[in-house]
């Protein structure tokens, strides 16, 4: 039968439409050899090839094709399962192959060629099982990643009048988030934030911190008091927590240019820098009990009042740093670091503070570690207008209005359900805070 067909006297071309289809497939065939060298380990071909050389160059048979098994095995802890086949179907053909050219008898090298295929499968089935895992453990990092970003809010580099820097490290590097909290939120009564300290690990203590964290946002925007604000969360602790539960912070505000207002609650002293470089713990005057344990003592927390200028700084920090030990069981001095490292740029001084901090204890953290770092740069326009906007939200909050006394010495009053102390004045530079107590 003739395969030419009338269409204008041209033959219809059969043979090139089949090499398209042979080309069609020979291009498949390089995809699926190219995708398995993909999937291949380069480190157990390498091993095979170098046993497959030494049985050549020996002639020793069995002597060594045996060890070709360690190619899928080391393949199933770094490749996944198609490449262990590939390693473990390399490894055959070769074993195999020597075994006859060796002159290897037949039931030696079926035994070693069953060896070798039971190993091959038992470290794909390990491999995929491995596999299974390490997916897992990214879907866990993710959520515990989108957890701390709601839990811990990024911190911007500027907020209100201050420059600002976070560093925070988790003691379970795979959860990235651990019992250490902070958050700093601008209010109409000037920037205030909290660093505090879960006790405990795990996700009671993520709980913990997350009722902290929000009742504190909640509180800085609401109260006008800082002192209030701390009995908001101390009454909301009392009710959510455990007998033996408690939370150690600082919580700080800054209501008027030049005056910086701390309350400690059992945790450990801020640091304060000077633009001269001089550092200072911030001890409080009046010791008071962690969060949720004021029901268990008759001390209440004190306010102080710090002197706060242009180019100082306070370091906020948790015990994960203070209490970090190197081999020789040493804590690390941070107040020597900081002095070091202090730079008018607070995010350098807290990148070299914890690169110091993971040398110090050889490059891992066994406990959560957060630092803050607050500098007052030169007034702005922006820090001239905030006892403005003070005074307006004042008088626009009603009943949560603040006397003109209290904005002039940052010592307000306190609501009749919360009796506290107060402690005002000022710190000389290099001088720890003189404390005035006044009762209420």
């Amino acid at each position: 039968m003739s395969q030419v067909r009338d269409h204008g006297g041209a033959p219809w071309p059969i043979r090139p439409f089949r090499n398209r289809v042979a080309g069609r497939g020979s291009a498949a065939r390089k995809r699926a050899v190219a995708q398995l060298a993909a999937g291949t380990p380069a480190l157990p071909v390498l091993i095979v090839s170098v046993i497959v050389l030494i049985d050549v160059m020996c002639g020793v048979g069995t002597i060594w094709l045996p060890l070709l098994a360690a190619g899928p095995a080391l393949a199933a802890t770094t490749g996944g399962p198609r490449g262990v086949l590939c390693v473990g179907l390399l490894a055959g053909v070769l074993g195999s192959t020597l075994g006859t050219r060796d002159g290897v008898p037949g039931h030696e090298l079926t035994a070693v060629l069953s060896a070798l295929a039971a190993v091959t499968l038992a470290s794909g089935l390990a491999s995929a099982l491995r596999g299974r895992r390490e997916r897992v453990l990214a879907a866990v990092r993710s959520v515990a990643e989108a957890a701390q970003h709601a839990l811990l809010k990024p911190v911007p580099a500027t907020v209100g009048p201050f420059q600002v820097a976070v560093r925070y490290s988790a003691a379970a590097a795979e959860a990235r988030i651990g019992g250490d909290l902070y958050a700093l939120v601008p209010t109409p009564y000037g920037v205030r934030l909290i660093v505090g300290d879960v006790r405990g690990k795990g996700l009671p203590a993520v709980g913990t911190a997350a009722l902290v964290v929000g009742v504190f946002r909640e509180a800085a925007y609401d109260e006008p008091d800082l002192l209030a604000v701390v009995g908001r969360i101390e009454r909301s602790l009392a009710r959510n927590l455990g007998a033996d539960d408690f939370v150690t912070a600082v919580v700080a505000g800054y209501p008027q240019a030049g005056h910086l207002e701390v309350v400690n609650c059992g945790h450990a002293p801020p640091l304060l820098v000077r633009e001269s470089g001089t550092v200072v713990a911030v001890e409080p005057a009046h010791p008071a009990p962690p969060l949720g344990l004021r029901a268990l003592t008759d001390e209440t927390p004190s306010l102080q009042v710090l002197a706060f200028a242009d180019g100082d700084q306070l370091l906020l920090y948790t015990d994960g740093v203070t209490e970090a030990r190197n081999h020789s069981r040493e804590f690390y001095p941070l107040a020597e670091g900081l002095a070091r490292h202090v730079s008018d740029e607070p995010a350098g001084t807290l990148t070299a503070l914890h690169d110091e901090l993971l040398t110090h204890v050889g490059g891992r953290l066994h406990d959560d570690a957060a630092l803050l770092l607050l500098r007052k740069p030169a007034a702005s326009a922006s820090e001239a207008a905030l006892p403005e906007a003070v005074s307006d939200a004042g008088r626009g909050s009603g009943s949560r209005s603040v006397s003109s006394r209290s904005r002039a010495s940052a010592a307000g009053s306190v609501d009749g359900s919360q009796a506290a102390e107060r402690t005002e004045g000022t710190a000389d530079p290099g001088i720890p805070v003189a404390a005035l107590i006044k009762p209420e």
